[in-house]
């Protein structure tokens, strides 16, 4: 299923209907009072957030919705019926934005939370409703209120505990793979994940964490460079950061600073998140040289960075990592608690 994560749509509420005039007419009532029902509520569009999405791809292909009309009012003081409704469902962690103006107009961050869109106008009043002491016979009634229509940009940003930070080919979806049931697309060759994926880490007792894989960044990501700003957005709602870096990699300290700093170029928030820094491929090394490599890798870093080696291959370190994420996570959520 292909990651949409960004569309435009247009959305329409129905016309109230019209109210309708009319008067009582039986035998031996010629000339009874007024009797026109109300007009129907025009339809509304709203949104509903669904657990058992993941893309937006359905809106990529359909793009206009339209709710319908209400119904006039007819003798007898019948009210004529209301437009269905529109509920259109899309994934948690969805932006909803005004497209003229840019603005936000809400967020869906929770499983069945909605968001109005456009709001049905309401039915006209009959004739019934004019009736008064000095007008007894009133003979107009109110068309009905028209609908609304607007563009709206959906922007899906992923809900996840862990987000994966890293350059190309650092490691991540081998990650990934290795401690979720997530299958990312793994292969030595850089850019090989091309969009983000979640996984689920299953910890004791049946609880569990979220973790998402996005694209490598490069430097000057921040910018839109490589795949730059389209997936930036992805690492902003994660509670906690992990840094990847390889043992490979021939300067560790520059890589790290460079990853910082692209992130706080996008968003300065960023770098108040929790974040700890694994160091990946540890199976390249021989054993004897492992816990070197390491501490040189603590020694590069700036003071007080927590790091943890781990080879997803070798399946080395790996129950180490997740414990230590997952304490992370229980922290980063206590806090938001008691915000």
């Amino acid at each position: 299923m292909k990651f949409v994560d960004y569309v435009t749509i247009t959305v329409r509420s129905g016309k109230g209907g019209s109210g309708s005039v009319s008067f009582r007419r039986e035998k031996f009532i010629p000339k009874g009072g007024p009797n026109g029902g109300d007009g129907g509520e025009g339809g509304s569009v709203t949104l509903v957030a669904d657990t058992h999405l993941y893309t937006l791809l359905d809106h990529r292909y359909n793009r206009h919705h339209f709710a319908e009309d209400g119904f006039s009012g007819s003798s007898n003081n019948k009210k004529g019926k209301d437009g269905l409704d529109i509920l259109l469902k899309v994934p948690v962690g969805t932006v909803v934005k005004d497209s003229d103006t840019d603005a936000v107009i809400g967020e869906l961050l929770s499983a069945g939370e909605t968001l109005l869109l456009a709001k049905g106008g309401r039915g006209g009043k009959g004739n019934t409703f004019f009736k008064s002491a000095t007008n007894q016979t009133p003979r107009h009634a109110q068309p009905g209120e028209e609908g609304e229509e607007r563009k709206i940009t959906l922007e899906l940003k992923l809900l996840a505990d862990v987000g994966l930070v890293g350059f190309p080919n650092a490691g991540k979806s081998t990650l990934v793979s290795s401690i979720s049931a997530a299958r990312p697309k793994v292969a030595d060759y850089p850019f090989t994940t091309l969009e983000p994926s979640l996984g689920v880490v299953a910890m004791e007792d049946f609880q569990s964490f979220v973790i998402a894989d996005i694209p490598g960044i490069i430097e000057g990501a921040a910018e839109g460079k490589g795949l730059g700003i389209q997936f930036l957005k992805h690492i902003e709602r994660n509670a906690v950061l992990l840094f990847l870096i390889p043992v490979t990699s021939e300067d560790p300290a520059a890589e790290y600073e460079t990853l910082l700093s692209e992130l706080e170029a996008f968003n300065t928030d960023m770098l108040t998140k929790p974040r700890m820094v694994g160091l990946s491929k540890l199976d390249l090394l021989p054993a004897e040289e492992k816990e070197q490599a390491i501490r040189d890798f603590r020694d590069a870093l700036p003071k007080g960075v927590e790091i943890m080696g781990f080879s997803s291959v070798a399946r080395m370190g790996l129950d180490e990592l997740r414990h230590a994420l997952w304490a992370h996570v229980q922290r980063a959520h206590s806090f938001d608690l008691e915000d």
